[in-house]
C-alpha cells in the first residue's frame, strides 16, 4: 500500500530526504507522496521511514492504493532495475 500525506502536514522537511525510492516531493501546498514509487520502504528498511521521522503522525496508509507486502516487493525490484 503506498502511503499518503494528509493536510495536517507541517512542511518540517524531514520525510523527503528519508525516502530511499524519492517518492516525496514538495506539493503545492504539502508534500505528496507518488504511489507508483512508495513501496512503504519494503526491500529497504522495516519500516516506512517517513512515517518513523514525522513530528505530526500525518503519513497514513492510502485507501487508494492497497498493494500486498509481495506487491510491494515487485514495484521495489522494478524501481530498482530502472537505476
Amino acid at each position: 500500500m503506498a502511503l499518503i500525506i494528509t493536510d495536517e502536514c507541517i512542511n518540517c522537511d524531514v520525510c523527503e530526504p528519508e525516502c530511499p525510492n524519492d517518492a516525496i516531493s514538495q506539493g503545492v501546498e504539502i508534500y505528496e507522496i507518488d504511489p507508483s514509487k512508495c513501496t512503504e520502504c519494503v526491500g529497504h528498511f522495516d519500516k516506512p521511514q517517513c512515517r518513523e521521522v514525522c513530528p505530526v503522525d500525518c503519513i497514513p496508509v492510502n485507501p487508494d492504493y492497497v498493494e500486498t507486502r509481495a506487491q510491494l516487493q515487485l514495484k521495489y525490484e522494478a524501481l530498482m532495475a530502472k537505476k
